[in-house]
C-alpha cells in the first residue's frame, strides 16, 4: 500500500471511531432520558440500536488488525492501532452498559428515591466522554490527566447515591412486607445504575489513558 493511502487509512479510522464515539454517547444519553422520563418507547430504542454500536466495533476491530496485519507499522503509527483497538472495545462496553440502562428503565414505574440524583452522574460521565475523545481526536495529553482527575468526582458521587440509597432504606418506618420486596428491586435497580454510571466513568478514564499512551507513549493512566 502507498505511503499516502496508508496514512488516509490512518485518519479514516481515527474519523470512525470518533463516529463511533457520538453514537455511543447518543445512546448512553437517551438511556438517561428513558430512564429519568419512564419513556418505554425510547428504552426499547436503546436496547433495540445496542446492535449498531457492536457491528461498527466489529468493523473498525477489523481494520485496526488490517492495518497491524497488512502494514507493519512502528513506533507513533503501531502505538495510534494499539491505542485505537483498546478505546473501541471501550466504547463498545459504554454501549451495552447504556442498553442496562435501558432496560432498568423498563423495570422503573416510579421514584422511590427522589434525592438520588442518578441524572448529575450520568451528566458527569458524559462530560468525561466527550473529553476523553476530545483528547483522542486532538492528541491532547494534558487532556487526559484532567479525564483521569474528573472520574474522583464521579466516584464520589456514585458513593454518596449508594449511601443516601441505604440511609433512606434503613430509615422508612411502617411498611408492609409487600412494600419490602417492591422496594428491594427499586433499591436493586437503583444501585445497578449507580454502578453502571461508575463505569462509564471507568471506561472514560481507560480511553484517557490510551490516548496518553499513544501520544507519549506514556502508560501512567493504565491500570
Amino acid at each position: 500500500m502507498p505511503r499516502k493511502r496508508y496514512q488516509e487509512r490512518l485518519d479514516e479510522l481515527r474519523e470512525d471511531v470518533l463516529y463511533m464515539s457520538e453514537i455511543v454517547a447518543e445512546r448512553l444519553r437517551m438511556g438517561m432520558d428513558a430512564l429519568d422520563v419512564k419513556d418505554e418507547e425510547l428504552a426499547r430504542r436503546v436496547i433495540e440500536e445496542d446492535a449498531e454500536v457492536n457491528q461498527l466495533y466489529l468493523e473498525l476491530e477489523q481494520d485496526c488488525v488490517d492495518l497491524l496485519a497488512l502494514q507493519q507499522p512502528v513506533a507513533g503509527d503501531l502505538r495510534f492501532i494499539a491505542a485505537t483497538f483498546k478505546i473501541i472495545t471501550d466504547l463498545e462496553r459504554i454501549g451495552d452498559l447504556a442498553t442496562n440502562l435501558g432496560e432498568y428503565s423498563l423495570q422503573a414505574e416510579r421514584d422511590v428515591f427522589p434525592d438520588v440524583d442518578a441524572q448529575r452522574i450520568g451528566k458527569a460521565t458524559l462530560e468525561m466522554l466527550d473529553d476523553a475523545m476530545t483528547a483522542y481526536a486532538e492528541k491532547d495529553a494534558d487532556a487526559c490527566y484532567e479525564v483521569a482527575d474528573a472520574d474522583d468526582e464521579v466516584d464520589r458521587l456514585c458513593e454518596d447515591a449508594s449511601a443516601a440509597v441505604m440511609r433512606e432504606l434503613l430509615e422508612r418506618e411502617d411498611v408492609t412486607e409487600q412494600d419490602i420486596d417492591d422496594m428491594m428491586a427499586d433499591v436493586s435497580r437503583l444501585l445497578l445504575t449507580i454502578r453502571d454510571l461508575e463505569r462509564v466513568g471507568d471506561h472514560a478514564v481507560n480511553i484517557a489513558a490510551r490516548t496518553l499512551y499513544m501520544v507519549e507513549n506514556d502508560d501512567e493512566l493504565i491500570y
